[in-house]
């Protein structure tokens, strides 16, 4: 577990208060950072601050502006700034619930799991876990953290309470705006069955660990073979794998998905005549012989 919790408090279910930890459940993967470099030199690029007709200023003189209209700025200093935020609370009020599918999943932002503080805790702990997994719901509040107010959900997971950050409705875009001129007729049978046919041949147990950043991969063998170039600054690039057929080839789509729902069996349909090829061809250099 880490050594500092993201939030300590009480979560309040009415009279009841259960201190709790919140810790992070996720983790930054592993992205690779680049800094601008001078070739010539290779030292890094540093950057000041400026401004145009007049040049470097010093950072005092710098105010964060709110633009009002073309170039027109109110102007805030930081203690302004922090005048204005909200204060730390050491208490999470669930002070509504909802149905477990009742939050569309484009408000979900980050999870963090939380868990008792103590031993004390474990009891009122376990009773709030059990009772949204009974009733199917999860509870809704506000987070006060570092001098802004997070909207949050706290619903079951395992034996714990997992707490997910959520979006504000101003946050979202309406999907409406997206998909209003698409087709609301249902799908051909057919077709429909195939799609299912092919979606329940490769429907397997979730996995994370077996999908990879693949552009984080060739950044990786792309760094590993510029050090063993010795500081060449151009290497050849090679494919890993073959490219596929241009994206703007028309295709049927019946034709299509009958292949993907039969694609199984005519591969091992192939792969069959392809080993028995070798072995009449063998067979006839004999009897020539």
């Amino acid at each position: 577990m880490p050594a500092r919790a993201y939030w300590q408090g009480q979560i309040k279910l009415a009279l009841v208060s259960i201190p709790v930890e919140i810790y992070p459940a996720t983790k930054s993967g592993p992205a690779i950072s680049f800094r601008q470099i001078h070739e010539p030199s290779g030292k890094p690029i540093h950057y000041d601050k400026v401004v145009s007709g007049i040049g470097p200023v010093d950072r005092d003189e710098i105010f964060k502006g709110y633009e009002i209209s073309k170039g027109n700025y109110v102007l805030l200093d930081q203690e302004e700034i922090e005048s204005v935020k909200i204060e730390s609370r050491k208490t999470l009020d669930l002070v509504q619930f909802v149905d477990a599918d009742a939050i569309d999943v484009l408000y979900y932002e980050k999870p963090y799991f939380v868990v008792p503080a103590d031993d004390l805790a474990e009891e009122a702990y376990a009773v709030l876990r059990d009772a949204l997994r009974q009733t199917k719901k999860v509870g809704l509040g506000q987070l006060s953290v570092r001098g802004r107010e997070q909207l949050v959900s706290l619903k079951p997971c395992g034996r714990g309470l997992v707490l997910e950050v959520l979006r504000y409705a101003y946050e979202v875009n309406k999907a409406q705006s997206y998909f209003r001129g698409l087709p609301g007729d249902e799908a051909d049978p057919e077709m429909l069955d195939l799609a299912i046919s092919i979606i329940e041949k490769r429907t397997a147990p979730f996995e994370p660990e077996e999908f990879h950043d693949r552009y984080v991969d060739a950044l990786h063998r792309l760094i590993d073979k510029k050090k063993k170039a010795k500081g060449k600054r151009i290497i050849e690039d090679v494919d890993d794998e073959p490219t596929g057929a241009k994206a703007g080839n028309v295709i049927d789509l019946m034709a299509a998905l009958k292949k993907s729902a039969g694609s199984g069996k005519s591969a091992t349909t192939k792969s069959a005549a392809a080993k028995a090829k070798p072995k009449k061809a063998a067979a006839s250099k004999r009897k020539s012989a």
